[in-house]
């Protein structure tokens, strides 16, 4: 079934697009990206689920889900299971060492919140305002770690300083993730309250099918103009004939024509340039020869340079 429960199929037959139709608003895009992809967010989320079980590999588990949910914000196309892997392969060492990093600082950052709460004094006050503050930047600084991590060539100090300068930034969209997030949380816990079963169990059902997943595309699909307003425009506007490949992967610029690879091409022979030989067509690759094709070419079998990060 295509779509959410066949809304949004977008594999049937439509009338088409008219060439000068005005643009979409971006929160109608949105929502039309998470039904048409309803399904594999699930499948992505699920294999989410599992990578965060040993729960140290939650940076793996993001990294993986960052790449699939970077590219249907961007409206391309990703495989769920292959892209997943290949991304925490190729980023593991980054993944978990951010995933271990935000472990601890959101567990030390709460426990002192807890502590500074549960004491009294004009000295617990101040410093209670200080590390809801200091938790408040962190948790704008999180929307944008894995962005970086999985589309730029950085070291871990440089994602955090700008991560850092995003949260700033970026502040009114971070505030409005925040607070979207924010609601569904206090609708969970107040699930909870209301009818503690119910609520472990509907809160445990979304986080397993869809939540990730779609706190993920939320923030891919909100944080993207700020970031290449202030890193991919500004690099490009330097290096403008490099790293080309990236700006396709990020659905910035489209393929020229002449520029693409052509997997289906036309070979037959003009009528004046018939020399009698038989004609040839090409080979038509299954889905698997397409996904082993892919995974060899990320996996080393061309230039290091010849990937989808910037």
């Amino acid at each position: 079934m295509a779509g959410f429960f066949g809304l949004f199929d977008y594999s049937k037959p439509g009338p088409g697009v008219p060439k000068n139709a005005p643009k979409k608003k971006p929160f109608i895009v949105f929502f039309e990206i998470l039904g048409r992809k309803f399904w594999k967010l699930i499948i992505a989320n699920f294999l989410f689920v599992l990578f965060a079980l040993p729960v140290v590999t939650i940076g793996l588990a993001f990294s993986g889900l960052s790449y699939i949910t970077r590219n249907f914000a961007r409206e391309k196309h990703a495989f769920i299971a292959s892209d997943f892997v290949d991304t925490v392969k190729k980023n593991w060492k980054q993944g978990l060492v951010v995933g271990i990093i935000n472990l601890l600082v959101q567990a030390i950052l709460l426990s002192d919140i807890y502590f500074f709460y549960s004491s009294t004094g004009t000295f617990a006050t101040i410093s209670l305002a200080l590390i809801l503050a200091v938790w408040l930047i962190f948790s704008f600084m999180k929307y944008y770690i894995y962005f970086q991590l999985i589309t730029f060539k950085l070291n871990i100090k440089q994602i955090y300083k700008n991560s850092l300068i995003f949260a700033f930034a970026g502040l009114g969209r971070n505030i409005f993730l925040f607070i979207i997030f924010g609601l569904f949380y206090a609708l969970g816990i107040l699930l909870f309250f209301l009818n503690p079963a119910v609520g472990i169990i509907v809160n445990l059902i979304a986080f397993i099918t869809i939540f990730p997943a779609f706190r993920l595309v939320l923030i891919q699909f909100t944080v993207f103009p700020l970031i290449k307003k202030l890193m991919i425009d500004p690099y490009y506007q330097e290096h403008p004939d490099e790293d080309r490949e990236a700006l396709y992967a990020l659905n910035i610029v489209e393929e020229d024509e002449d520029d693409e690879e052509r997997v289906f091409e036309d070979t037959l022979p003009d009528d004046d340039e018939d020399d009698g030989e038989p004609a040839t067509f090409p080979r038509q690759y299954s889905q698997e020869e397409m996904k082993k094709l892919r995974r060899l070419h990320r996996e080393g079998y061309h230039d290091d340079d010849d990937d989808d990060t910037i």
